[in-house]
């Protein structure tokens, strides 16, 4: 199979891909300071990156979630967290918002799930957790629209 040649955006535009990742430290410091804790936020930028097919940033972010002291049961559990008992309910509040914000097309984040989710987070939380999820969606669009390649792994390294 041929390689298909595409733009790569971050390289074509580096100022903007500059802007984006600026923006995204920002949303980082924002989520600090609402006690959004770093497992959270891994948590809930994998689940958007698998609902977008977005390989890039799930390995980037499974990456950080290792890093966080998630382990691999965890999150393989990502893809039933309905049923699943290894989430918090705070949690599983962000993984729903997750869902609601990368299928924002479908009529935007529906009253029951902002209604729920705001029942569980403060409004600090909620705001933090909704601007990680924009940021995780537009970095979800700039890596598949490029088609950013994930390599396999070197043996040994989960």
């Amino acid at each position: 199979m041929s390689e298909e040649r595409r733009v790569h955006l971050s390289r074509s535009a580096p100022d903007a891909y500059k802007t984006l990742d600026a923006f995204s430290k920002t949303v980082g410091r924002i989520a600090d300071e609402a006690g959004i804790e770093p497992r959270f936020k891994e948590l809930v930028q994998i689940h958007a990156s698998q609902l977008n097919g977005c390989a890039f940033c799930v390995r980037v972010h499974v990456d950080r979630a290792v890093k966080e002291g998630l382990d691999a049961d965890v999150i393989a559990q990502l893809a039933t967290w309905r049923d699943s008992g290894v989430f918090t309910e705070r949690e599983r509040a962000g993984l729903e918002l997750a869902e609601a914000f990368t299928f924002i097309h479908d009529g935007g984040v529906p009253d029951e799930v902002y209604d729920h989710v705001g029942g569980i987070l403060s409004e600090d939380e909620y705001v933090a957790l909704s601007w990680i999820l924009v940021s995780i969606n537009a970095f979800n669009r700039v890596a598949i629209a490029g088609r950013y390649p994930v390599p396999p792994r070197a043996s040994g390294k989960a």
